[in-house]
């Protein structure tokens, strides 16, 4: 890859001589899509930047899709929608956007007005400063106690598990450098951790405060289902931030665990039969459930050994840092 100073250089304007594109995953049929887009495009356009709206409605119609194409129509398309014929969730909405955004800087909204426009100007500064992401944080927030401290749990536990600084990942109002899309991949939930695959690749994040307006309960899965996805959500950025080129150190810990495990619940039922004591049987039930937590931690050591050899085989084409520039 070649040297870059995206670390030194403001906003630039997109190959359509835009500088910021503002990307909204529309979820709700009564979301209010034109407040959004007024209120950031006011800022914008005080900030002397050239600005577009691209409105993903994630297979939704209603009020909401009738005023996107009217805003189209109205905008001669520097307002576009982009209509999916069922649910894909957000990750699925932000890439087909990405894909169609002719601005330098990606500015990534909720349908509503989450925090106060006015400190778009924060997210402005931090990238003209030299940052590569901006992400939100949400400053003197209006949501219950019960969800505030769901998320600062949720965001402790990520802080400690990956070793970085964020404590708001659950922000959706972010302002990226072109380049940060380009060399990250967005699946599944993986949007939501964003700013943790740009820091670990190498990018400059800043977490900016912003003031908190308004806060819409999370479109998906009821509450029980939600920790349960949340949780995977875990362990998958916990691997992908630190275990993607040593998949044996994740699969051994884990492998070796269930070894100790099965044979410490075994070894007692197999000396007991072994010394001719009278103990418990082989066919005891501690004894198998010790055998095959053992076989399987040998099982997931081997889907380690997999791992590793799949790295070292496509080491050449695997990149996990980013050259900032190269000095001459």
């Amino acid at each position: 890859m070649n040297g870059t100073e995206s670390n030194e250089m403001p906003l630039r304007p997109g190959s359509g001589g835009v500088d910021v594109t503002m990307v909204v995953p529309v979820e709700s049929a009564e979301a209010d899509v034109e407040a959004v887009v007024q209120a950031h495009a006011r800022v914008l356009e005080r900030a002397g930047k050239k600005w577009e709206a691209i409105l993903v409605f994630d297979g939704v119609k209603g009020e909401a899709w009738k005023k996107g194409l009217e805003m189209q129509e109205s905008s001669r398309d520097q307002v576009r929608t982009i209509a999916l014929h069922r649910k894909f969730g957000a990750a699925v909405c932000l890439a087909s956007a990405f894909e169609h955004a002719k601005g330098e800087a990606l500015l990534t909204l909720p349908d509503y007005v989450q925090v106060d426009p006015e400190s778009m100007n924060r997210l402005l500064k931090s990238l003209d400063g030299g940052a590569d992401l901006a992400t939100g944080l949400r400053d003197k927030r209006v949501d219950s106690t019960y969800n505030r401290w769901q998320s600062s749990s949720f965001n402790w536990l990520i802080r400690v598990l990956t070793s970085t600084p964020f404590r708001d990942l659950n922000c959706s109002v972010r302002l990226m450098n072109r380049a940060v899309i380009e060399q990250l991949s967005i699946y599944g939930n993986m949007y939501r951790y964003l700013p943790i695959l740009a820091y670990r690749r190498g990018f400059r994040v800043d977490e900016i405060a912003l003031r908190h307006l308004r806060e819409e309960r999370e479109h998906g899965s009821p509450l029980p289902l939600a920790y349960v996805r949340r949780a995977l959500d875990i362990l998958s950025v916990v691997f992908l931030t630190g275990f993607t080129h040593k998949p044996l150190r994740f699969f051994g810990v884990m492998g070796g665990a269930c070894v100790v495990l099965g044979g410490g619940l075994g070894a007692w039922p197999f000396f007991a039969k072994l010394f001719g004591s009278e103990g418990v049987p082989m066919h005891s039930p501690l004894f198998l459930i010790g055998l095959v937590i053992s076989v399987l931690g040998l099982q997931v050591i081997g889907f380690g050994l997999v791992g590793e050899i799949v790295v070292f085989t496509q080491a050449r084409n695997i990149r996990e840092y980013r050259i900032d520039r190269i000095h001459r």
